[in-house]
């Protein structure tokens, strides 16, 4: 009984009207949204940076291959030693 006294004195005092209001993130004016336009530049991509993107996402899809891998081998084995 005095936990709950205690509870409903501890929302009481936090206010209970500050946790029913949803929380939300966006800001008041959908000004603060958009990027004035003389701060955005298109720049591409030279030939190097390219290829070293590519280079690293197959890197990346090597390595995701190599732990799926190992992983399905691991189940086997642990299936294999259960019979």
């Amino acid at each position: 009984m005095r936990k709950l006294t205690f509870a409903f004195a501890v929302l009481a005092s936090l206010g209970g009207a500050a946790l029913v209001q949803p929380a939300s993130a966006a800001p008041g004016t959908p000004m603060g949204v958009a990027a004035p336009d003389a701060a955005t530049t298109n720049v591409r991509m030279t030939h190097m940076e390219r290829r070293m993107m590519r280079h690293r996402m197959e890197r990346r899809m090597m390595r995701r291959h190599m732990e799926r891998r190992m992983m399905r081998r691991h189940m086997e084995r642990r299936m294999m030693r259960r019979m």
